[in-house]
């Protein structure tokens, strides 16, 4: 048994295989498959969204990793496929496009008010910071108080990024996006989206997560005196 648990895999990040099997493979398949000749408009639908849905599944199964982000990820694709293959308005694409983002960024700010700030999931966690080190260094000093108040200006920082990309993915859909669904033609716009989706929101969105994580860093160190390799839980192994 024991060997069993030991035997699990750890979770490691492969952004170039996400992008891949989230954006590229999915964004191919709906431009060149949804044609008459090949697959058809809802057969090319469903294996492109089958991409980002198997590798989704993948994760939770072999590295039981999940959480509310990736909970919404899958829910998006399902109702991605839904409006396709219900042949629902594409309004209802750049409304969805929207809320996912959307609903990140309320629950960041109302998680706020709870023992469970999704802030410290994100970004201020063990896995990326070295905390119980910082939390111990800022008792020393007394100022917890202002670095939890530095942190919720964070929060605030983070959850304007979601509403950013949530404000983007209406307008790229409603701009792109304009075929009735179930259609060759709207197979490949949202084909086309999802590929122009990655350099005009995406990076943007990764950029702001950036400077927030710098931000962060710098207020540490400012209150703390912790040099980058003490506050790096990396640094701090083995």
């Amino acid at each position: 048994m024991t060997e069993t648990i030991r035997a699990r895999p750890k979770h490691k990040p492969r952004p170039l295989v996400d992008l891949l099997v989230s954006i590229v493979i999915p964004s191919v398949v709906l431009l060149k498959l949804s044609g008459p000749e090949h697959l058809g408009p809802n057969q090319a639908l469903i294996l492109a969204l089958a991409f980002p849905l198997g590798w989704g599944l993948f994760e939770l199964i072999r590295y039981r990793k999940f959480n509310f982000i990736a909970l919404l990820g899958m829910i998006s694709v399902f109702l991605t496929g839904g409006i396709g293959l219900m042949k629902l308005d594409p309004q209802w694409l750049a409304i969805k496009e929207a809320a996912v983002p959307g609903v990140i960024g309320l629950a960041v700010l109302v998680s706020t008010r709870t023992r469970y700030p999704l802030i410290r999931t994100i970004l201020y966690n063990r896995k990326v910071l070295n905390v119980d080190l910082i939390h111990d260094r800022l008792l020393q000093r007394g100022l917890v108080d202002i670095f939890e108040q530095r942190l919720l200006k964070a929060t605030y920082f983070l959850a304007s990024t979601f509403f950013f990309s949530s404000c983007m993915n209406y307008g790229l859909a409603k701009w792109i996006v304009v075929s009735p669904s179930g259609t060759q033609a709207f197979n490949e716009e949202l084909g086309q989206m999802t590929l122009v989706s990655y350099p005009v929101i995406a990076i943007p969105t990764m950029i702001m997560m950036i400077l927030i994580m710098v931000y962060l860093w710098r207020t540490i160190h400012g209150l703390t005196g912790l040099k980058m390799e003490e506050i790096m839980v990396q640094q701090n192994k083995g």
